[in-house]
């Protein structure tokens, strides 16, 4: 399959390149010519790729790399690009990310919450470092499932997942899709976008015009996607970054100072 996309004599005359390695996961960009693709094998929560591009990806036209391959934790993606929001930040590719947020959360997809309001004590349970009351997030989430459509969440929404060929943006690493009402994927293109001194002013405003959402609806929602994408993220961490990510177990205290601070503002 590779050698066919590259138009590749043979597997000798493929080069190569190690892109990203964790754990539970090893990216590598194969070229021969000027084709390339990109392979990824996963495991663990990296291993259900495949399945979040036949469930949401493909059937919505998300903007995401086209699946060329998929079977048994490795995926085969087209080459969207060698530059990522991470590697080149800029205030105008900020802004180009959260149009892609709005267009991803506001595809009309049929379907249940993956994160109803039991998700948070369920989650709370696992990670079982939580001191503090999370019922004012539980009983945000009841009422955002009441205020607020379903949408696709792209779980790990973050500059390095953020790809561009110097024309478009595109959206990688879909394994952590999910659908839900919050939007932890602009709350977290926000958090890194003020980590690096940016404005979040023109990030909110191009998601509000792009989805025609109510600001005051989203304020509420990336408050809450806040604090789901906290749980989320600890719950991985206690259960699997411990041991597929060193030094990972570093993230707990200062994820858990961010849960209680966005928990006390839901209050």
């Amino acid at each position: 399959m590779v050698l066919e996309a590259l138009a590749a004599p043979a597997e000798d005359a493929v080069h190569s390149e190690l892109l990203r390695q964790w754990g539970s996961s090893e990216v590598r960009r194969l070229s021969h010519g000027l084709r390339s693709v990109i392979v990824k094998h996963g495991t663990d929560t990296q291993a259900g790729e495949e399945t979040a591009y036949q469930r949401y990806v493909v059937p919505l036209g998300l903007p995401a790399p086209e699946l060329l391959y998929g079977a048994d934790g490795v995926i085969v993606l087209a080459d969207v690009g060698r530059v990522t929001l991470e590697q080149e930040p800029t205030a105008d590719g900020f802004v180009a990310a959260a149009e892609l947020a709005a267009r991803i959360h506001g595809a009309a997809v049929p379907g249940s919450s993956d994160f109803p309001p039991a998700r948070v004590k369920e989650l709370a349970g696992r990670i079982a470092r939580i001191d503090f009351d999370l019922d004012p997030l539980v009983e945000a989430v009841d009422r955002l499932h009441r205020d607020a459509p379903l949408g696709v969440v792209h779980g790990d929404f973050v500059p390095k997942n953020l790809v561009t060929d110097g024309t478009r943006w595109t959206v990688v690493d879909w394994p952590l899709a999910h659908l839900a009402p919050h939007l932890s994927d602009l709350y977290t293109l926000i958090r890194d976008a003020v980590a690096l001194g940016y404005d979040r002013g023109p990030i909110v405003a191009r998601y509000v015009e792009v989805s025609g959402a109510d600001p005051f609806l989203v304020d509420r929602q990336l408050l809450v996607g806040g604090a789901c994408f906290c749980l989320l993220a600890l719950a991985f961490v206690v259960e699997e970054g411990v041991r597929t990510i060193p030094g990972s177990g570093d993230w707990i205290d200062p994820l858990l100072a961010e849960l209680a601070d966005l928990v006390g503002q839901l209050s």
